[in-house]
């Protein structure tokens, strides 16, 4: 299950884990103008660890989801 919710300066997608036990923490997505975090909560810390990755590196992350084992350079396309 996720949710979809839209702030004054992001866009935050919370991913539920529905699986099996044990579960993990949601995950929480948020996307800003010029960045996108990843958030979830360590119980074993009991802190909240975040990532922040920048807009191209998550195009680029969204590219290699689907791709096969290898090494890829993602170009911009440009339209004339």
């Amino acid at each position: 299950m996720f949710s979809i919710e839209h702030e004054f300066d992001a866009t935050v997608v919370t991913l539920v884990d529905e699986g099996k036990a044990p579960l993990t923490e949601d995950v929480v997505v948020s996307t800003f103008e010029d960045c996108i975090t990843v958030e979830q909560f360590d119980p074993r810390t009991d802190t909240t660890q975040r990532i922040t990755l920048s807009i191209s590196q998550m195009q680029d992350l969204i590219a290699a989801v689907s791709l096969p084992e290898g090494v890829y350079s993602r170009t911009e396309e440009t339209s004339d």
